[in-house]
Formats: structure tokens, C-alpha cells, sequence
């Protein structure tokens, strides 16, 4: 039988068996005495290990003959006996010690051994416990002392050594609001406007926002917007005012039930005697109420960031205030003028060590951390200290103040928005125990003193109790403001999180009072605040209670988690609640999103904001803006003001943003808009469409009979298309209520579900004497549509609105037929253009390259002429499709709310007055919405919403 060659062991239990071995005793040799000539060999030559068995034996083998090869003739029992003891100790030490495969439990027969023991040491027996709690400590000794010794994240060590000082250096570029920290955390952010601002959530929570702004409540912070204080006297203020607004838009800054400061009113501002072109941007306003003791008046205006600049200029300019007041520079205390002076500093010794505090940066010295703590900044970080924020007349008494960001403005989007705002807030309550005599620097043992004023807090209290009683926020009249005192939420915040419900049923019996308030709302005097004024702010800002202070007071209540009583007295908070309408125009889904926007001074951002998200609401960013508006059917700015400076910078923003994101994908990839018929996928020409339009009705005016509608309107926007106008080439959004009306009349909206009848003997008829008349005074304009779609289908941004032809309304007999196709359109500019030779891509840097015109002749549009999109100057935007073109499409989406498709844009008002006069009575407002990316057209239905 052959021999076979021993098995290797595998790694495993090569491992396992280095560390059984590792703990077991070695050969153990007695150190030799002087006497040691009995143990000598062969030569007489001293033998190494004598008095270990194993070490006489292994020398002797590995010498081989060189010593001892003989027995030796005697033994000394007792160094013999010294060295086997020694041996026996090692064995016995051995067996004691635990190698790190060893247990406590291997102590136990297999009977007694439990798994719980590992976790509980009692249930291991008495004899073993002891042990078994050393062993524990010493583990978790040496667990604690290897994290400890872990290495560093590569983020913990790039933390910066002050986060506050580094916070504040991040502000100067790019104003944070409050909430901006806890928005980071959760948000994606965008920089827009000079702000670092949320854009939606980075978890999935579309719907669930849908929801809560439809059954419960949705929080956003608007503090980027823009306040403007104008104080003066009421009939100069009203008289600057008037110039740039104009009372066929709406209400005006001087509507009564606004004048009053009951309720909060919205207007469109133009530059001055401008109207109606130059328009700048919707603005909301607010006055304060009469007050006892002012002869002056106080209004806010509340506008977009893009558009601070530019209304302000204006109302410097009407108003006259073009002075400026310099600020007082406050100087500010540095770390080296706190601390001690250099010469009396006292200078480590020679040879000393300089010990480095853990957190800090090599860069920061410890000299720099013996000054003043750094604050955190509020309000404008960007803004530099000599900056003017304060504007006076030379000529009156009238003042400009800019309060961007010195106020917070949230704003609470739902049915149970006012749910919320009383199970979150608490009225303040007085402070009885506080010595009359003695004066107090704080703002509300002042107020306390005053009876009257003690007593509108006690109104304002019931009226904020009666909130409790509405079943929806749609119920509040529109605008309603309701000043405010309230303590600290922070001291209420409830242990977690829980879902604010209404406290009522719907059909229980209303109380009287809360009939009265969703009828008439507040009174005047309910409406004030001390919000308005300056100095209250301020010191409410300055004595506010820190977390950290906060925290050690709840910490020594006597029953944890209890209400901390007494109230401190800085504890107390002015803020002013305004009601939000929600959907104002048409007929359908009307008060949806309705809410509130609560007020409060700077600073107090955070301490409202974490007590409003505990009652279990949803956070929205700019994204749910947008949704919002879109659901309500109304434009959102700077989006959907085509005609505003804003609105047009924003459109070459979204332009280059989106051409950019066409360039990065491969040539081979892009989509070929030339062969889709699009023109302009990543813009609207807004001008280039009203100026057509208005060619093409000035020629269908002079024409008394037309037989066949669609073959003039191509053949005058083919024979026109570079005729020049002569008409003023600055197209306006038509936002006349009154000429609105009459236009929404027209479009005879059908009467669908949730929708009233439209009463038609309101308005004159449709004829041609009626429409001559009325693009005599709007024929360069644009009107904002929604558009519902028939049948299936999503709109898209930059969608293609049209005129469909009578062919295309025979089809709709046919219910399994959504619409007509477009005929592919053929790329003359292919071939006239070249793509980079292999060479050239082995040059290149990696980019994609954009092809090239091969000749040079050609203008600077073609020079960046990219493949798939048309060239600049476009040519006709009306008559380049088969179907004609009437607008675009801003907003588009499949809406929640209607179920289906829904589209927000704009068409000119001359081609829709057109088409809606040649189109029969049952098809009245049935027009072609075709995506670029497609070539179908599908049916919807527009509708004017007033």
C-alpha cells in the first residue's frame, strides 16, 4: 500500500489551532546552578537544559553526538523535582487562563449552558457570577478604549473648529433663512434669488403632500420674501400708490375693507402712469390699523426677491424718498480687545508645551478663543452694516424702510391649517406676580400694566378660542388678519410627534360667535398687534431664552415632562395671522388651499417652526409652490408673467438651463424637434406670436365673408410672416377683469361636475362687430387658459397649442379616437451641417461636440446652430405646423385634483377670439395641445377663469 502524503490543513482551522496553542506552557528548563559537573557528557562539556527532560532530549537529538549521547550515571533529585514543579505551574496557568475562543461557560457542563446568561449574568451560578461581571467590565473597558482610539471620519476631521463662525462665513454670499440647517438636512437646496432655499424633500412624498394640502395641512417657509415698511401720512401714501395700480385689475391699495387693516389684499404694480404695459409683479399688502396716538400710517409690502429691487426704486420715486439714511456703525467688540493686551499677556516659558484642544483647527490659535463668543446672524448676512435700509422725503413726512428678513413669514396650507395654529400656539398669559413698582426692561410686564390693552388681549384670546369651532379653513373670509400674544411653544412641544385633528364634527351645531366670525370676520380692533412696532421686535429678539437654558429649566421640573410653570417672562411672543385664500376664480374646487400665514419677529424662526412640524404636518419647498398655484389654476411668479422683467430673465435662465441638458447627451440621442415641428422646445416667443396674431386679424377685419376659416388664416400667416408690424412690439397678459369676463363668456365653459351653469344672457353675443371691438383695445395681448384634455394624456412644459381644423372635429364622434396626428417634418439643416472628422474627436477633451455649419457665410444664428433645433430668426410660429398656433403651454401635469390632465398657459387674444367666431356653438372652445416630443394631437377643452 503506497504511502499517501499527510492532508494540509485549510486556513480556518489552521487559525483555530494557533490560537488554541497560543495560551499552552513551553518547555520550562530550571536555571542551572554553579554545581552543575554531573550532568557533563562525553569531553566533559556542560549540558544546556539539564534540568528539563525535554530539553536534554531535544539537544541531544539536534547535536547528534555532541553532547550526551549516554545516559547520565546520576540524577539530582531534588533540582529534578524544582524543575518538574516549574512545569506543573505553567500547565496549571494555562489551563486557568481564557483564550479568545474560550468561555465563561466552558466552565459549566453542556446541561447548565444558557444563551440568556450571556446578557444576564444572574442567571449563571453563584460560584460564577463574580467572574462573569469582571469579565463583562474588562470587555466593555475594552470596547469603550477602541472607539476611542478609532480613527477619525474624514468628515469629523474636515469640521470646522467654530461651526457658527463657519456657518456665519457661508451666509455672506447667500442669505440662509432660519430653518435653513433643518432644511439641509432634508431637502434638496437650490440657490435662487440670493437664498439658499429648499426645493422638495429627498424622500418620495409627492402624494402625501398632495394630500395634506387637501385634508390636512402642508408648512412652508416664506421668509425669502421681501417686506417694505412705507410710513406716512394716509392721503400722500394713497395718492403715490395710485400711480402704479389700476382699479380694472381689482381692488386697489386703497380698498376700504384693506384700508381698514382688517384684511390683507393682493395687486399687480406697474411702473409708474405705466398701465397697462410695464408691468412688474403681483405684490400683497397690509396696513395697520388706526392707533390711538398716530397720526401717521404704517403699510407693508409683502413681493418676490426678483422684484424687491425694482419696486422699491419705483416707490422711491413716487414717494419721493430718495435720501438715504446711513446706519450708525455699531463697533463690535473683537477677541483682542476683550481679552488682555499683548504686553501684559503672559508668555508660555521656554521649552513648554503647548497642549492643542481636541475640535479646534491648526489655524485657530487658543489665543483666538479667549474673546467673545461669535453670534449667529439674523436677518440679512449679506448685507453690509453701512448699507441704507431707510429712505426719507425731503418734501414730506414719509419714510421707506426694507425689513427683508427681519420678519419670518410661514405659511400653512389646508382645511386644517387653523387646527394646527391652536393646538400649537397658547395665548400668553399675564404676569400677576411681578412687582408693579419696579420697571422692567422686558416688553410684557409693561404691557400688563395697561388695562386696555390687557383687555384686547383677553378679545383677541376669544376670538382665537373661537378658531377651534370651524370645521374648514376655506370658511374664514378671505384676508382675515388676527393679531396675536402668545407664550413660547417650545414649552409645549409634546413628547412626540402627534396628528393636529379637528375638535369638532361636521354637522354639530356651530355656536353663534363662530357664525358671526366665518360671516364677518375680525374686527378692526382684534387686528392689531404689537408686531408692527419696531422696538417690541426687537427687544422680543434680543431677550429671547436660549435652547440651552430652556433645556436645564425643563430638566428641573419635578415631574419630567410637565409644562414649565411659571412662564418666563421672555417667554411671551407678538405674532399676526393671515388668512391665504385659497382657489378664488371659476367655479370648481373653489377655497382649495386655502391656510395661514403666521408672522413673528427674527430670531424666533426655529422655536415655531419644530412645534408646527410636531403636530404632524408636511414640509414643502419651492416644488409645492409651484403645484399649488397649479392646482388653483393660477399663474405663479415669476414662471407665468411672460411680459414682466422677471418673468422674461427667467425665461433665458430656464432656456440656457435646459439647452445645457440637451447638449450634454450624445448627437445620436437628442431628440430631433426640427422633425417633430417644434420650434421653440426651450422657450415660448411670446412677441414674435402676438405680433403674427395681430397681422393675421388686422387682414381677417377687411375680409367681410370667409368661406373656409383655416385656409385664410394659413395663407395670411404664410403671406405675412416677414411683414414687419406697425403696431407697438410689446405684448401684455390681459388682466382686465372686466374685458375677462366678457372673454370667458364666450368660451361657454361646460357645466361639469362640482361646476354651476354660466349664465350667457350676461354677456353680448359672439359676433364680428363685437369682436372688432374688442381686439381694438387687446389685439396685442395674451390671456391665461387652463386646459382640461379629454382623454388620456400628460402636458408637458412648452406644449404647442392649437387650432383644430373641421376634420379634426369630426373626430371626435369616434370615442376611441384622442386625436389627430402631425405629419413628420422633414431636416433641411441636416445636410448643411458636419460632424467633428475622427481626428478631431481624438483631439477633442472629451466634451460633445455641437456640429458646425459647413459654410461661413452664414449669420452669427447659424454659427451656433445645434442638430435638432431650428436656427434663429424662427419663421412663422403660427402657420409652421399643419394646425395653427395659437400659445404655449407653461404648467403641465397630470392634476390630482381633476383626475386628469390639466394645462395652464397662454394664447393671443386675437387668435382665440377668432377661432372661438368661426367655431360651431356645441364645439365652442375645443382646441389641439400637442407635447414637442409628439407628434399627436389631443382634444382639450379651455376655459377663462375669472
Amino acid at each position: 500500500m503506497s504511502c499517501q502524503p499527510p492532508r494540509k490543513m485549510s486556513d480556518a482551522k489552521t487559525r483555530r489551532r494557533e490560537i488554541k496553542l497560543k495560551n499552552q506552557p513551553s518547555n520550562v528548563q530550571y536555571p542551572a546552578s554553579e554545581d552543575m559537573s554531573h550532568f557533563t557528557g562525553n569531553g566533559g562539556q556542560t549540558q544546556k537544559g539539564a534540568g528539563s527532560r525535554h530539553g536534554w532530549v531535544r539537544g541531544h537529538q539536534k547535536d547528534g553526538g555532541g553532547y550526551g549521547k549516554e545516559m547520565p550515571k546520576y540524577l539530582n533529585a531534588g533540582s529534578f523535582a524544582r524543575a518538574r514543579a516549574a512545569e506543573v505551574k505553567a500547565m496549571i496557568k494555562a489551563v486557568r487562563r481564557k483564550s479568545a475562543s474560550c468561555h465563561l461557560f466552558s466552565a459549566l457542563p453542556k446541561h447548565m449552558r444558557r444563551r440568556a446568561m450571556s446578557h444576564n449574568t444572574k442567571r449563571l451560578p453563584r460560584r460564577l457570577q463574580e467572574m462573569a461581571m469582571k469579565l463583562r467590565e474588562k470587555s466593555l473597558q475594552g470596547a469603550k478604549k477602541k472607539k476611542e482610539s478609532k480613527k477619525k471620519s474624514r468628515k469629523a476631521r474636515r469640521r470646522h473648529g467654530n461651526l457658527l463662525l463657519e456657518f456665519n462665513r457661508r451666509q455672506r454670499k447667500n442669505i440662509w433663512l432660519e430653518t435653513h440647517i433643518w432644511h439641509a438636512k432634508r431637502f434638496h437646496m437650490v440657490k435662487k434669488w440670493g437664498y439658499c432655499l429648499g426645493d422638495r424633500p429627498t424622500y418620495k412624498c409627492y402624494r402625501p403632500c398632495y394630500r395634506a394640502m387637501s385634508t390636512h395641512c402642508l408648512l412652508q417657509d416664506l421668509s425669502y420674501y421681501c417686506c417694505i415698511e412705507l410710513l406716512g401720512e394716509e392721503d400722500k401714501l394713497l395718492a403715490a400708490l395710485s400711480q402704479l395700480t389700476n382699479k380694472d385689475t381689482g381692488p386697489s391699495f386703497a380698498a376700504g375693507v384693506c384700508l381698514s387693516g382688517r384684511r390683507q389684499g393682493s395687486v399687480m404694480v406697474y411702473r409708474a402712469g405705466q398701465y397697462p404695459s410695464q408691468p412688474l409683479g403681483p405684490v400683497t399688502f397690509l396696513w395697520r390699523p388706526h392707533t390711538q396716538g398716530l397720526n401717521q400710517r404704517q403699510l407693508w409690502i409683502w413681493a418676490h426677491p426678483i422684484l424687491k429691487q425694482e419696486l422699491l426704486t419705483e416707490l422711491q420715486y413716487v414717494c419721493e424718498c430718495s435720501e438715504p439714511v446711513i446706519p450708525a456703525v455699531v463697533p463690535v467688540a473683537l477677541p483682542s480687545e476683550v481679552s488682555q493686551s499683548e504686553e501684559t499677556m503672559e508668555l508660555p516659558k521656554p521649552g513648554s508645551v503647548i497642549t492643542k484642544n481636541s475640535g479646534t483647527k491648526r489655524k485657530r490659535s487658543c489665543l483666538d478663543q479667549s474673546g467673545p463668543p461669535a453670534k449667529k446672524i439674523l436677518g440679512d448676512g449679506t448685507r453690509s452694516p453701512t448699507t441704507p435700509v431707510t429712505w426719507k422725503s425731503s418734501t414730506s413726512t414719509t419714510v421707506i424702510h426694507d425689513l427683508t428678513m427681519e420678519i419670518v413669514r410661514y405659511r400653512l396650507i389646508g382645511p386644517l391649517s387653523h387646527t394646527v395654529l391652536t393646538e400649537t400656539l397658547e395665548t400668553a398669559t399675564s404676569c400677576k406676580n411681578v412687582d408693579s413698582s419696579v420697571q422692567s426692561s422686558l416688553w410684557w410686564p409693561e404691557h400688563c400694566r395697561d388695562e386696555d390693552m390687557m383687555n384686547l388681549h383677553k378679545e383677541q384670546s376669544e376670538i382665537f378660542e373661537l378658531l377651534k369651532g370651524v370645521y374648514s379653513t376655506g370658511e374664514i373670509p378671505p384676508g382675515t388678519v388676527l393679531g396675536l400674544n402668545v407664550d413660547d411653544p417650545r414649552v409645549s412641544l409634546p413628547i412626540k410627534k402627534v396628528k393636529a385633528l379637528p375638535s369638532i364634527k361636521q354637522g354639530q351645531e356651530v355656536d353663534e360667535k363662530v357664525k358671526q366670525l366665518m360671516l364677518n370676520g375680525v374686527s378692526e380692533r382684534c387686528c392689531q398687534s404689537f408686531l408692527w412696532d419696531r422696538t417690541i421686535r426687537d427687544n422680543v429678539t434680543e431677550n429671547k431664552i436660549p435652547e440651552q437654558e430652556l433645556n436645564r429649566m425643563k430638566r428641573d421640573m419635578l415631574v419630567p415632562g410637565s409644562r414649565l410653570w411659571p412662564m418666563p417672562l421672555q417667554g411671551r411672543v407678538p405674532v399676526l395671522l393671515v388668512h391665504q385664500p385659497g382657489k378664488q376664480v371659476g367655479h370648481e374646487m373653489n377655497t382649495w388651499g386655502a391656510g395661514w400665514d403666521i408672522l413673528l419677529p427674527k430670531g424666533w424662526g426655529m422655536a415655531f417652526w419644530v412645534p408646527l412640524v410636531y403636530r404632524g404636518i408636511r414640509e414643502g419647498g419651492l416644488h409645492m409652490t409651484l403645484k399649488h398655484s397649479q392646482n388653483k389654476s393660477s399663474p405663479n411668479f415669476p414662471h407665468d408673467f411672460p411680459d414682466c422683467p422677471a418673468g422674461d430673465r427667467f425665461q433665458e435662465e430656464q432656456e440656457a438651463e435646459l439647452l445645457d441638458k440637451f447638449k450634454r447627451r450624445p448627437p445620436a440621442k437628442r431628440t430631433n424637434y426640427i422633425k417633430l415641428g417644434c420650434l421653440a422646445p426651450f422657450r415660448c416667443p411670446w412677441k414674435q406670436l402676438a405680433e403674427e396674431w395681430e397681422v393675421i386679424s388686422a387682414e381677417e377685419s377687411k375680409e367681410t365673408k370667409s368661406t373656409d376659416t383655416d385656409t385664410v388664416i394659413e395663407e395670411r400667416a404664410t403671406l405675412h410672416q416677414d411683414v414687419p408690424s406697425t403696431m407697438p412690439q410689446r405684448f401684455t397678459v390681459l388682466r382686465n377683469r372686466k374685458s375677462l369676463r366678457l372673454l370667458s363668456g364666450w368660451c361657454r365653459p361646460t357645466t361639469s361636475r362640482g361646476q354651476r351653469a354660466y349664465r350667457l344672457a350676461q354677456f353680448p353675443s359672439l359676433s364680428q362687430s363685437a369682436v372688432n371691438s374688442f381686439l381694438s383695445a387687446h389685439s396685442m395681448c395674451l390671456v391665461w387658459v387652463r386646459l382640461s384634455l379629454l382623454s388620456k394624456g400628460k402636458p408637458e412644459l412648452h406644449g404647442m397649442i392649437c387650432v383644430p381644423t373641421p376634420e379634426d372635429l369630426k373626430l371626435l364622434q369616434d370615442p376611441q379616437c384622442s386625436g389627430p396626428l402631425e405629419p413628420t417634418h422633414k431636416d433641411h439643416f441636416k445636410s448643411k451641417l458636419k460632424r467633428p472628422k475622427k481626428s478631431e474627436k481624438a483631439t477633442s477633451t472629451g466634451q460633445v461636440q455641437d456640429v458646425t455649419p459647413v459654410t461661413s457665410k452664414s449669420s452669427s444664428s447659424t454659427s451656433n446652430s445645434v442638430l435638432g433645433l431650428w436656427p434663429d430668426p424662427l419663421p412663422s410660429v403660427t402657420s409652421h405646423c399643419s394646425r395653427v398656433t395659437l400659445g404655449w403651454v407653461t404648467q403641465g401635469d397630470f392634476s390630482l385634483t381633476a383626475g386628469c390632465g390639466e394645462a395652464l398657459g397662454f394664447v393671443s387674444v386675437s387668435g382665440l377670439v377668432n377661432t372661438l367666431l368661426k367655431q360651431p356653438m356645441e364645439h365652442r372652445g375645443l382646441l389641439l395641445l400637442r407635447n414637442p416630443t409628439s407628434l399627436h394631437y389631443r382634444f382639450v377643452k379651455a376655459n377663462i377663469e375669472v
